[in-house]
């Protein structure tokens, strides 16, 4: 019985020791692409729904019930529904600004630099690389040292803003428990409600909450407040990449409903009042 002969080695110069010489870019026969092609759809997708609703400057108040979309959240420009605007009309309403215009640019910062949407964004969009034991699709790479990858050490900072938002965005589900006759309670409650709730969990499963909470602590026992909310904050982190993409869902999904309902295009449905 004869065996195989090994692939020729390729010499390296200065007496290093020698590499197999494989011809294939990864030996990997799994669909490894499978994964960043699921991304670039899902992200492609969301972007472009985002965009458009944006820039659509219409159907994002539902008068009767107060209920806002997040993506209009606050309305701060003079083209906003009055009654919508709960911080003032202080931005010209041209169309290229969006509505939002004063947190949208915070909350994209946020997402963008979040470790997790590097991952995706950088192994989809960027092939850098597209998947483990895949070459990457650049031959150079400088780490998050140049411009614009330098920008991602903004995200400690686009943290405090997201927690703002977060705020905001719990102050728009309180006020949307209105009805003509005063207090109410329908469908749209609880979807706004379900939103801002995963918005708390994915912002506060954030590496940065985890570090803030006890990064720096080196004994727990002194700080024990702290340590409660940091192993609370731990557990959620875990989860931190589901949330990522359930939150552009309940995003899309709480949108989809205010702008329907104020189009529309079926009533909300209505447990009180």
């Amino acid at each position: 019985m004869t065996t195989r002969s090994a692939p020729p080695m390729a010499g390296l110069p200065g007496g290093a020791r020698s590499r197999a010489a494989i011809a294939a870019k990864t030996l990997r026969t799994d669909r490894w692409w499978f994964a960043p092609l699921i991304t670039v759809v899902g992200l492609g997708a969301w972007i472009t729904y985002a965009t458009v609703r944006v820039f659509m400057h219409d159907f994002y108040w539902v008068e009767e019930y107060h209920y806002l979309t997040p993506f209009y959240s606050p309305c701060v420009t003079e083209s906003c529904i009055p009654e919508a605007a709960h911080f003032g009309r202080i931005l010209p309403g041209w169309w290229i600004i969006p509505d939002a215009a004063l947190t949208l640019p915070f909350l994209l910062l946020f997402r963008l630099t979040c470790y997790y949407y590097r991952k995706a964004y950088y192994r989809s969009f960027w092939l850098s690389p597209p998947a483990c034991a895949v070459p990457d699709g650049h031959k150079t790479y400088s780490g998050e040292t140049r411009f614009p990858l330098v920008g991602q050490n903004l995200h400690r900072y686009a943290f405090y803003a997201a927690m703002i938002i977060s705020l905001i965005n719990t102050w728009d589900a309180i006020l949307a428990f209105h009805s003509p006759e005063g207090f109410g309670f329908g469908l749209g409650n609880l979807i706004l409600l379900g939103n801002v709730v995963m918005l708390w969990a994915y912002t506060l499963s954030c590496h940065s909450c985890r570090h803030i909470a006890g990064g720096r602590l080196k004994h727990f026992s002194k700080h024990p407040v702290r340590y409660r909310f940091w192993t609370v904050v731990s557990k959620l982190n875990v989860r931190h990449m589901q949330l990522a993409w359930i939150t552009l869902g309940t995003l899309a999904l709480t949108d989809f409903y205010v702008m329907a309902l104020s189009a529309d295009w079926f009533n909300d449905l209505r447990f009180i009042n």
